[in-house]
């Protein structure tokens, strides 16, 4: 009987210790549950445009073909609305370029997501940008690399790309007001190259500055219709070429022009 009595104490014992731990295991889920949507609901707060860029990289983003999650991270926090003109805020998150002015567009999220993707840049990465525009895709480089080198041919858009990244934070983007088909030989040689522009040929300075096994992606074929996103990546005097999707892009301007 004390045997009995013993076992059964022992039984209690287990089960008020399993009931115990269940119980903290709820609260513990609960509040991190309750803690997760206080943060969400004040980052809703705090940036009003946080929900449309979730669904821009849910549905966008995440629903196609643009897998890596810090390139999704990326696209999540920097916020484009910041990146285009006053009347066009509203439309900020939509998959879509929108104008900038003299020409140029900022481009579709989704190919900005791809674009940076397909480069594969790590956080020691050096990174020629050649069409700054509105300075968007810089930032999100900038996020990922360490150095970030973009020429922008048009001056006001140089001048107005780099004051607002000044303003956003980023101290690791140097801009250029000029023809970007040299590149910037002075700061090469660079890990990535990344063209947002059309070009019917690549620049043969650009591929010179590229390193050893370096990866240039870019708008390739008709400068007046659509074109091929191509990347390029060096493999001593040859280069390795794969063709990713059809796009389009507005023309790269200055010296490529004279060439086509």
């Amino acid at each position: 009987m004390k045997i009995y009595k013993r076992k059964f104490t022992k039984i209690k014992v287990i089960f008020f210790f399993i009931l115990a731990l269940t119980i903290l295991l709820i609260i513990n889920k609960n509040y991190k549950i309750n803690n997760t949507q206080k943060t969400l609901e004040n980052q809703s707060q705090i940036d009003e445009f946080y929900e449309a860029r979730k669904y821009m990289v849910d549905n966008h983003m995440k629903a196609r073909d643009v897998y890596d999650e810090k390139v999704l991270k990326v696209m999540e926090k920097v916020p484009r609305h910041r990146f285009v003109p006053d009347n066009l805020v509203a439309n900020a998150y939509d998959d879509m370029p929108l104008p900038i002015g003299y020409g140029q567009t900022i481009s579709q999220p989704y190919i900005v997501a791809l674009m940076t993707q397909e480069l594969n840049v790590g956080k020691g990465d050096k990174v020629l940008e050649i069409g700054t525009g509105s300075g968007y895709q810089a930032a999100i480089l900038a996020e990922l690399v360490k150095e970030v080198y973009t020429i922008e041919i048009v001056e006001p858009l140089a001048k107005s790309a780099e004051e607002r990244l000044s303003r956003e934070g980023y101290k690791n983007v140097n801009i250029k007001n000029a023809d970007g088909y040299f590149g910037w030989p002075e700061k090469a040689p660079f890990d990535s190259i990344i063209i947002t522009a059309a070009v019917n040929h690549i620049p043969p300075p650009l591929i010179e500055q590229l390193k050893e096994g370096g990866r240039l992606i870019i708008p390739l074929g008709s400068t007046r219709e659509f074109q091929t996103l191509t990347l390029v990546t060096k493999k001593g005097n040859d280069l390795d070429t794969r063709f990713i999707t059809g796009v389009l892009f507005v023309p790269l301007t200055g010296e490529t022009q004279k060439r086509s």
